[in-house]
């Protein structure tokens, strides 16, 4: 999977949003993008702890948002870009909303564990168990945000 210029572009911004989330509280610096034909259609920013709600992912928020922009819960021809490998529920969330490319920064092995519920489950075997809906790339622009990650307390 080669990236285009503009899910570069929303990745890039991604990873300005999660530094400055990291800066402004304690446990948000994570931020996501869905990106389509027409670029950027909307950015989420972790808002799990602000909310006191475990689902609000940025990937969940930046779908919802992405959604409600679009005024369609099908999101298919767009990629979804997040700052960190997107955790199982997040995965789920994508394929529910038609999305079938995935564009990240950080890859699990180089990040805490505590990202990831389901540590023994690959990223391949979530796209083999979607009957291989879905392409990715991982790694870009990871070293942009590992400080971020690796330790667990972004």
């Amino acid at each position: 999977m080669t990236p285009t210029e503009s899910e570069l572009e929303a990745l890039r911004e991604a990873i300005s949003r999660a530094r400055e989330a990291a800066g402004s509280g304690p446990l948000a610096g994570i931020s996501a993008a869905v990106v389509g034909p027409e670029g950027a259609v909307a950015f989420g920013t972790n808002e799990v702890h602000a909310n006191c709600d475990a689902t609000r992912h940025a990937e969940i928020v930046a779908l919802s948002r992405a959604g409600a922009a679009l005024g369609a819960a099908d999101l298919s021809g767009h990629t979804l870009i997040s700052t960190l490998q997107p955790c199982e529920m997040c995965l789920a969330a994508m394929r529910f909303s038609g999305i079938q490319r995935l564009l990240f920064a950080a890859r699990k092995e180089n990040v805490a564990g505590k990202y990831f519920m389901f540590p023994s489950l690959t990223l391949e075997d979530y796209r083999a168990a979607s009957g291989e809906g879905f392409a990715y790339l991982g790694g870009v622009m990871e070293e942009e945000v590992l400080d971020l990650y690796r330790d667990g307390k972004e």
